[in-house]
């Protein structure tokens, strides 16, 4: 993003982040000191909880010898994305209801990029994860070999490879506008579009080129994803036994539902024209992907699974263990002295 002086244009060194100011119905009119605080306390407890599912996920799987499978090797991905996801937007979006609503220049385009790259990645992670699934239940006996451990690790690695490259192409094109005032962007991040609409430049070929770099990180990952999906259903379809077709789809049904909401509202934000008249509904489509699905995540795809469940029982019998132990010895040298 260009922000030198150009003749008389005013340089702009920082934007004012309006987040929700212009949305007062999600504010709850109470006697508080700051009429934000109660949206203030909702964010934090999800933030919270994002970091705590998000941190616990890697954690397990990192430690827990079980979990080092393709399934869980992925959703380690997936949390570790999340984690850093969830920090980009939240502490900043925090810090502005609490009116501390400047973010520098600087920052702002790198909340941009970073939320962008992290989103792209997002995408592509989940259409793997449901490439992961698809094999496992339609083709269980070439798994094993089809998804070995060098394969997972490219196709780990290429969705965070890809989303680099793309995000570097939208960013090299957001480098050549200039911004000359004014500088509040309405929005809670730094978002495309409402950067965009800053811009005292023309933005027409720029919109035209972020737009099919977009659609190329959102689009085939999605419809890799629903078809993905259509397949299992439909082998979940010819399984013979009612309680297995209910367990199958009771699983099924919850991923398909987190990856619905996040690409159908990305696709809603990204990929739609810019009105005004959407404005308002962007903004609250976009708590949906930035927001709520990194906190939805950890409990959808991982702590409803019994391996999970075992893993986690496992971890609080080791720590109870290890505290046994070092009572004993505690006491051990207290009455040895």
């Amino acid at each position: 993003m260009a922000n030198t002086k150009s003749g008389n244009q005013t340089v702009v060194t920082e934007f004012i982040l309006l987040g929700f100011g212009n949305l007062p119905e999600l504010h709850v009119p109470l006697n508080l000191p700051k009429e934000n605080i109660p949206l203030f306390l909702l964010f934090l407890l999800i933030y919270i909880v994002t970091m705590a599912g998000n941190l616990l996920i890697i954690m397990l799987v990192v430690a827990d010898h079980h979990l080092h499978t393709p399934m869980y090797f992925f959703l380690g991905n997936l949390s570790c994305l999340e984690t850093c996801y969830s920090s980009t937007i939240l502490p900043k979006m925090l810090s502005g209801l609490l009116n501390n609503k400047t973010i520098s220049f600087f920052g702002c385009f790198l909340q941009f990029y970073t939320f962008g790259y992290l989103a792209c990645t997002e995408c592509a992670l989940l259409s793997v994860m449901s490439y992961d699934r698809y094999l496992a239940i339609c083709d269980p006996l070439h798994y094993a070999a089809a998804m070995n451990p060098r394969i997972c690790a490219r196709l780990a690695s290429s969705s965070w490879i890809t989303s680099f490259l793309v995000l570097s192409i939208i960013a090299s094109l957001m480098s050549t506008l200039t911004f000359c005032g004014p500088n509040e962007v309405d929005h809670f991040f730094c978002d495309l579009t409402p950067l965009l609409q800053l811009s005292c430049t023309d933005t027409h070929m720029v919109r035209l080129a972020i737009f099919a770099f977009s659609s190329l990180g959102s689009l085939p990952p999605f419809l890799l994803t629903v078809a993905s999906y259509a397949c299992i259903i439909a082998a979940i379809l010819r399984i013979p036994s009612t309680t297995g077709r209910q367990k199958a789809f009771s699983t099924c049904s919850s991923h398909l539902i987190v990856v619905t909401v996040f690409f159908g509202t990305i696709i809603a934000v990204y990929l739609t024209p810019a009105v005004d008249t959407w404005r308002v509904l962007n903004k609250v489509l976009s708590v949906f992907y930035t927001v709520l699905t990194p906190m939805i995540n950890p409990l959808i795809y991982s702590l409803r699974n019994r391996e999970v469940k075992e893993a986690l029982g496992r971890a609080f019998s080791h720590w109870g263990a290890f505290r046994r132990t070092q009572d004993a010895a505690v006491l051990f040298k207290r009455y040895s002295c």
